[in-house]
């Protein structure tokens, strides 16, 4: 490799890394305003045409009570029909951020591990270079992608827009 491709892959990475983390920080704020509670941590993956946002502790008190009682289908139930319903404004968010058309999204939550898994599906792959940087980098460095320090206690703001 030479030095002029280790340096715009050094360059990729260094956004990669940085888009990762604003997704993370603004899907946590996304959960705070419209779950009430946010998720105690938060960390992006992109490759080629998809991104997961993995989201860990965000499940409400009143949540964990109901799994508690063994009603994990209502509290997934009611889950999915708020993402549905939320759809719109997390792939208008997503959108925004990545500067790419969101053609599907998908929400899943486990319960044990306690984990939310946020999947969007895009239009096209993002280019070999930067799928590589932004997978290169996730490699060596675990942190790339988590939510910024603070954000888990950062105050609700009205940044993400109603339909």
């Amino acid at each position: 490799m030479s030095e002029s491709i280790d340096n715009e892959t050094a360059v990729e990475a260094e956004h990669g890394s940085d888009l990762l983390a604003r997704i993370s920080t603004e899907m946590v704020r996304a959960q705070k305003k419209y779950f009430g509670k946010g998720p105690e941590s938060a960390k992006s993956y992109m490759m080629d045409d998809f991104l997961l946002i993995v989201m860990r502790g965000s499940q409400t008190v009143a949540e964990k009570t109901m799994v508690e009682f063994g009603r994990e289908d209502e509290v997934r139930s009611f889950r999915q029909t708020f993402e549905n319903e939320m759809t719109s404004r997390l792939t208008g968010m997503i959108e925004e951020l990545t500067g790419r058309k969101v053609l599907g999204y998908q929400s899943q939550s486990l319960f044990e591990p306690e984990v939310v898994i946020e999947i969007f599906f895009f239009d096209e792959n993002v280019g070999h270079e930067a799928v590589a940087a932004t997978a290169l980098g996730q490699l060596q460095d675990p942190s790339i992608g988590e939510a910024r320090e603070g954000a888990h206690q950062d105050d609700v703001t009205d940044d993400i827009t109603a339909d």
